[in-house]
């Protein structure tokens, strides 16, 4: 799937925009709003972005778990080598120090990235503190055709670029959440 992004300072153009789309077979896992004023997105019934996506925690969290990986490894290795896992208390030690440290380097990934913008985003940071709003679509090469018609026929739509988008299994995922839900009693 690819990402592309739109930026834009009229909800009102852009609620059409969603519209259209649906009309035209994409699902709303697809598009997303990212914008500082969620409540004017609210107000709209524009499908805004999670508030937890709007911080690199996801990113930051799987940077530390890397860092963990290898500093347990280094543990473990380091044991080894050394072999202070042959002594009476073999290698339980070694290997719930190497359990803490994953845990608390993935723990500190997530802490650092609660306080950081997605990394995703970070080159709207500026626009979405002058108000404006940001419009990304995740759509399949076959879909391509779709967008650009419905863009260009919205002007206060201005192309911002693309990105990496979510993969297509986990907004097919979404699709028949959605599905079973609508479904159920």
């Amino acid at each position: 799937m690819f990402r592309h992004y739109y930026i834009t300072d009229d909800l009102e153009d852009l609620k059409q925009v969603e519209q259209e789309l649906l009309d035209s077979g994409l699902t709303v896992p697809q598009f997303h709003v990212l914008s500082e004023n969620d409540a004017a997105l609210e107000k709209h019934h524009l499908h805004a972005i999670e508030a937890v996506l709007k911080k690199d925690v996801v990113h930051s969290t799987q940077r530390g778990a890397i860092i963990g990986v290898v500093g347990a490894l280094l543990i473990l290795v380091v044991a080894y080598f050394f072999e202070w896992y042959t002594t009476a208390v073999g290698w339980i030690p070694f290997g719930f120090c190497a359990v803490v440290i994953l845990g608390f380097c993935t723990w500190e990934g997530g802490l650092i990235g609660i306080q950081t913008p997605n990394y995703q985003f970070k080159r709207f940071q500026q626009l979405l503190n002058q108000g404006m709003h940001i419009f990304f679509v995740d759509i399949n090469p076959e879909q391509q055709s779709i967008l650009r018609d419905v863009a260009s026929s919205h002007p206060s739509l201005r192309y911002a670029g693309s990105g990496e988008a979510t993969p297509g299994w986990v907004v097919s995922g979404q699709n028949k959440f959605s599905q079973v839900m609508k479904s159920m009693p």
